[in-house]
């Protein structure tokens, strides 16, 4: 059996980064040991408002190089609306990252918790953004952004979707949607926006006949919001662009139980980085009771998509054992507040750690 040993960065970023991350690290520690798997080594770097302050920049050269030589690696969420000019104008780091390293597929799960305040029970779901271009202005021309104003009285934004672009994360979709429940959902808008996100579902409707065994539908994004509010425990994987994916993952965070549950990891065949899917909470920063469970749950993800790289069945055990862990502290009623409970983060971690262990004595 393959047991190979990583070197993770992490980046605690701002806000609730600097709880939840090392919430993250403890609980991917105890996985590995109760695994049998090499302990993992650690790599701390600078990134956010910190790093502003230590090295001039959200997100320095420095990190970039050294992020470059690590297997994978942990981001927490920034405050960049905060950070003082001109960087608050610059694109943010976890957008910086994902374009120096082209981590074309932010896979984005919502899978509600028994007992963990679901609107929709029974919502277990998998969101495949596409994540290099669409209707995100800093993600969709190589250098500059493709936001501009001609005009003080004039903004105009770029929307941009290529074929090969789309193939690609269609590819990834349908995947991971024959390694699940065989059923993919394609999000648009083709009946306004005809050539783009047309292209978009053409190319998707293509690339299903390379999987006849996944039953394929899709959906106007519109249309969309309104079946997962009612029905998100019907759907198993939904390919879409970058920004309806990103305002589709945040309402099935919520209707998964909320958005502090709501884990995604970027990635492209070579590189990955566990991301929570909500931001940095600047309001509750500091206070100890922040929800670490998209933060512990994308770490899992990034364990998942190391083992499936590496063919490292200690990984894969390790990331399960994680999942595992965080379900058992939520349905034995250990829980943060937004999920109505009462736990701090530091509790909520000690008892996923715990349940963790007690799998290593049961075993």
């Amino acid at each position: 059996m393959t047991n190979n040993s990583y070197r993770l960065g992490v980046l605690h970023g701002d806000g609730i980064g600097p709880e939840i991350v090392p919430a993250a690290v403890a609980i991917v520690d105890a996985a590995l040991a109760t695994a049998g798997a090499e302990p993992v080594e650690w790599v701390e770097l600078p990134l956010g408002a910190s790093a502003i302050e230590t090295h001039g920049a959200p997100t320095p050269q420095s990190t970039l190089d050294a992020l470059a030589g690590l297997d994978g690696w942990l981001l927490g969420p920034h405050d960049s609306v905060s950070y003082p000019e001109p960087f608050r104008s610059q694109l943010n780091p976890s957008g910086t990252i994902r374009k120096h390293f082209g981590l074309f597929a932010n896979i984005r799960p919502a899978k509600a918790f028994p007992g963990g305040n679901a609107v929709v029970d029974g919502t277990d779901l998998v969101i495949v953004r596409e994540n290099t271009e669409g209707f995100y202005a800093d993600r969709n021309t190589f250098a500059g952004t493709g936001e501009f104003m001609p005009s003080p009285d004039v903004a105009i934004a770029m929307g941009i979707i290529t074929r090969a672009a789309t193939e690609r994360i269609a590819r990834t979709a349908f995947e991971l949607a024959k390694a699940r429940g065989k059923k993919l959902t394609i999000v648009h808008k083709a009946n306004v926006l005809k050539l783009t996100t047309g292209l978009f579902r053409t190319v998707c409707r293509e690339v299903a006949a390379d999987y006849p065994d996944v039953t394929v539908d899709d959906f106007h994004i519109d249309a969309m919001t309104m079946k997962l509010v009612r029905k998100a425990d019907e759907f198993d994987v939904i390919v879409t662009e970058n920004m309806f994916g990103d305002i589709l993952s945040d309402l099935a965070g919520e209707i998964a139980g909320s958005l502090g549950i709501a884990p995604s990891v970027n990635s492209s065949e070579t590189h990955a980085m566990a991301q929570a899917a909500h931001g940095s909470a600047p309001d509750i920063a500091g206070r100890n009771v922040a929800n670490p469970i998209a933060m512990v749950l994308s770490s899992a993800m990034l364990l998942e998509w190391l083992a499936a790289k590496n063919d490292d069945a200690r990984l894969r055990d390790a990331a399960a054992l994680v999942e595992t862990g965080v379900t058992t502290a939520v349905t034995g009623g250990t829980s943060t507040r937004d999920l109505g409970g009462s736990a701090s983060t530091t509790e909520f971690t000690a008892a996923v750690v715990a349940a963790i262990s007690a799998g290593k004595d049961r075993s």
